[in-house]
């Protein structure tokens, strides 16, 4: 015989109304959505960077990576400090965005290319 097991749904956060929890839970998962964004993000998994250093590592102009960086520092998922003349960026919540980015790979390892191939947000439908 083989069980299954069931997951219940996150506990809702205390105070927070359910469509006000799905709002911010779309735009954290919007804040992964740009493959340049999401490639900066993984990047800086690694450890902390200049913007000189993700625009040579991962082949993006720098007002690219300047770009998303804003919109990282916008949501809250990385951090800045000066050092010198440069700005060196990290990731805010490193363990949490690696376990999001761990989980995001597991679910793509289970849906297989379904995910890829999707007609409305697939590599196609772009």
């Amino acid at each position: 015989m083989t069980m299954k097991t069931q997951m219940s749904a996150p506990a809702p956060v205390a105070g927070i109304s359910e469509t006000s929890a799905l709002t911010a839970a779309a735009c954290l998962f919007h804040g992964f959505s740009d493959r340049s964004r999401l490639a900066i993000v993984q990047h800086l998994a690694l450890g902390e960077h200049r913007v000189v250093d993700l625009t040579k590592h991962l082949g993006l102009a720098q007002s690219t990576v300047s770009k998303h960086l804003l919109c990282l520092l916008d949501c809250g998922l990385v951090t800045v400090r000066p050092e010198g003349r440069a700005s060196v960026y990290a990731l805010a919540y490193q363990e949490a965005t690696l376990q999001v980015l761990r989980a995001a790979e597991n679910l793509l390892a289970l849906t297989g290319d379904a995910v890829e191939l999707c007609p409305r947000y697939g590599t196609e439908a772009r």
